[in-house]
């Protein structure tokens, strides 16, 4: 074939594709040299050595992919079967020449991306085939322990794995094959099977190789100095039990309390260890305050009550952890060693228990020793009755009296007018020295005709009018705690007789009368609970009493008295003021006593008739206003305010008592004198009312708690200095300054 014959075969098989074959070593004068060069290679596609390699310079420009392995084909002297399935058009092109067997793994690189693949067959042949189907077909380097790390050939390997699972590495792996590929586990040799391109299955062995690492689990003993091992161990149990599941094909963290030795076995991998043994020299580091005995100064509650309920917490504690007949816990024979007394001089609790047991102890008393808001509860009482009664009647009486002295009996009407009759007034002016009480209030006109013989009558028009008004106002206030009753009384001590006794002597006896009284408290008295809610509002637990003594019907050890109470729970905002009670009454009477028959008879009738009638007002309320004091600065405020009040009273007292004339030269009336400034805000502690409050005072106490620890550590090491002289005492509230 001569070399135009040849060029014309070539032209209608690439299609304006070109291909230029140039020699390395010795430039080429023509196409002629170049496609004998070519032509003189070997039919197996085997690189010469060196200088006489050619090589090939690639530039396809949307080619087809037929034409292209007909260049293949050419240039490497592969036989090559197409499948009809295989269908691309391709664009490659190199700015620098490459050798054949370079030109053919470039075309696996292009069958990879347009997804084909060259299957090597029977006798050096290579068949494009889909690679959807790569799974099916066998290929050169199947099997082999060294695999190209840029080949895209097809292959199949085995790889061994000796220290992981296979099958969960199969899951880590999966995701790094593509949908073409395959890899699966073979689980009882513990071996993957992977087929897909060679430089994929060349990176799956370097990661399996990574990851298959024996672990070190090896076994440490780490002896404690200071804590106990089983605490020790169950902390770290319970730190690490809320941790996220560890793979199944990592080491655990396993920890093991030996008691004897007081010591710890740790196992698992070793940054976990490395962690473990850190927690454990901090936790294992002495006690600084010495022991197991603590002596916690209290500040707000009361060292015997809180002493009595925490004995109280531990009995009940050790009780539920052992149970009736059962063997006993550590936690019952921790809370039995356990003892706690109280020292009232110094306000303070001795703690001897276990580091547990203190811890929980620390915890119930730095929630419960916090400062407790105060409330202040004013009352207004206001009290007005008015009273009001008239009276109007007539008495009359007939008689006759003979020569001899004897009375012959005629007519009366002697209905009590005013709670005296004729009679009476008759007895007082017979003796004066026993006179009727009744007499001596209201009006009394009296006529009549006393004879020795005849007719005699008398007569009396008595006419009395009573009004009584009464106000009354009553302010108690009280300042409590929260959630204790405080009681307030502003009462007089009035006798009341209960009984008495006569006791007669049949025969030469004496009399020997006796009474008993028991004095009442009258007055008014205030007592409240209030409790404070989440946020300002207030709870209040009241009793109110007002009582009184009634002018108008009291006796010497007898007297009638009139009592008002409330007692009710309400609820109510900090400064609000509320009504708890009242009661508004009105009651009218009248009543006419008079003779049947002539007491109808007009104008007359008046004679024979009496009149009274009476009508009385009750109004009563009360009021309640609370006031939350939630630090020093509140409470001095409040303080001052009535401080001031009462002393601007005792100063108009004084000014009114001066005359003109001292009576006493030199003498002043005490007056309070000035209140002392209040405290800076921000100097007192707030009284906590919220859980979160509660929560941040209970912290701050145990912070305060732990350095006067530390402080106590740091002085017990040094000198202690000389107490420090006593400041000298200011003057007592209310002595004349």
């Amino acid at each position: 074939m001569t070399f135009s014959e040849l060029r014309k075969a070539l032209a209608a098989t690439l299609a304006g594709v070109a291909v230029l074959l140039v020699v390395a070593a010795v430039p080429v004068a023509g196409p002629e040299r170049a496609w004998a060069q070519s032509a003189s290679a070997p039919r197996n596609g085997a690189p010469r050595n060196g200088q006489d390699e050619a090589r090939i310079t690639l530039n396809f420009d949307n080619a087809d992919l037929g034409q292209i392995v007909e260049a293949v084909q050419m240039a490497t002297h592969k036989s090559i079967i197409v499948d009809p399935r295989v269908r691309a058009q391709v664009t490659m092109r190199s700015s620098t020449p490459v050798t054949p067997q370079a030109f053919w793994e470039i075309f696996q690189s292009i069958l990879q991306v347009h997804g084909f693949i060259a299957v090597p067959g029977a006798d050096g042949t290579y068949k494009i085939v889909p690679d959807a189907n790569q799974r099916f077909y066998p290929g050169n380097q199947d099997l082999q322990d060294n695999i190209s790390a840029t080949s895209d050939e097809v292959v199949t390997q085995v790889i061994p794995v000796k220290n992981v699972s296979a099958v969960q590495l199969v899951t880590v792996l999966r995701p790094l094959v593509p949908t073409t590929g395959q890899i699966n586990a073979y689980s009882p040799a513990n071996m993957i099977i992977i087929s897909d391109h060679a430089s994929n299955v060349n990176r799956i062995m370097k990661i399996i190789a990574r990851i298959d690492q024996v672990g070190d689990a090896d076994v440490e003993v780490i002896p404690l100095q200071n804590a106990s091992a089983t605490e020790m161990v169950r902390e770290l149990t319970s730190l690490n039990q809320g941790q996220a599941q560890q793979d199944p094909g990592v080491q655990p963290l396993r920890l093991v309390a030996d008691d004897r030795s007081n010591s710890i076995l740790l196992s698992g991998e070793p940054g976990s260890r490395l962690r473990a043994k850190v927690l454990i020299a901090h936790l294992d580091t002495p006690q600084q305050n010495g022991g197991d005995t603590q002596v916690r100064y209290l500040r707000y509650a009361d060292s015997d009550k809180l002493a009595a309920k925490l004995k109280e917490q531990l009995s009940g504690v050790a009780a539920a952890a052992s149970g009736a007949g059962a063997a006993a816990t550590p936690t019952a024979q921790e809370s039995k060693s356990s003892q706690i007394w109280s020292d009232p001089t110094n306000n303070a609790l001795v703690i001897t228990a276990p580091p547990k047991v203190m811890k929980q102890i620390n915890a119930i008393v730095d929630k419960l020793d916090i400062r407790h808001a105060q409330v202040l509860v004013e009352a207004i009482i206001v009290d007005v009755d008015l009273t009001k009664s008239s009276e109007l009647g007539v008495n009359w009486a007939t008689w006759g009296e003979t020569s001899s002295g004897t009375v012959i009996p005629g007519a009366t009407f002697l209905t009590p007018v005013g709670g005296a009759t004729l009679v009476d007034l008759a007895s007082a002016i017979a003796s004066p020295t026993t006179i009727n009480s009744a007499l001596e209030s209201g009006t009394t006109v009296a006529l009549g005709r006393v004879a020795q013989t005849g007719i005699s009558f008398a007569a009396m028009l008595r006419a009395l009018r009573s009004d009584t008004d009464t106000n009354v106002i009553a302010t108690p206030s009280a300042l409590t705690m929260d959630h204790q009753e405080a009681t307030l009384k502003a009462v007089e001590e009035v006798p009341f007789v209960t009984g008495q006794y006569t006791n007669t002597g049949t025969s030469g006896g004496s009399v020997s009368p006796f009474q008993t009284i028991q004095n009442e408290e009258v007055g008014t008295i205030l007592k409240v609970t209030p409790q404070i809610n989440e946020g300002d509002a207030i709870v209040l637990k009241i009793d109110i009493e007002s009582s009184s003594v009634l002018p108008s019907a009291s006796t010497a050890v007898n007297p009638t008295t009139s009592k008002r109470e409330i007692s009710t729970d309400v609820l109510i905002e900090d400064g609000g003021i509320i009504v708890i009670g009242g009661l508004i009454s009105n009651q009218y009477n009248h009543s006419d006593t008079r003779v049947p028959g002539l007491g109808s008879i007009p104008f007359l009738g008046e004679l024979f008739k009496d009149h009274s009638a009476s009508q009385s007002k009750s109004n009563l309320m009360v009021f309640i206003r609370p006031q939350i004091m939630h630090d020093g600065t509140e409470m001095s405020i409040e303080t001052n305010s009535k401080y001031n009040f009462i002393r601007e009273e005792q100063r108009a007292v004084s000014r009114g008592t001066r005359g003109e004339i001292p009576l006493l030269p030199g003498v002043k009336s005490p007056v309070l004198p000035a209140v002392p400034p209040p405290p800076p805000p921000g100097s007192t502690p707030t009284a906590p009312i919220t859980e979160q409050e509660r929560e941040r005072a209970a912290e701050r106490a145990q912070r305060e708690v732990d350095a006067a620890a530390r402080r106590a550590d740091a002085a017990s090491a040094t000198p202690s200095a000389a107490p420090p002289a006593p400041a000298a005492s200011s003057a007592p509230l209310g002595q004349p300054q």
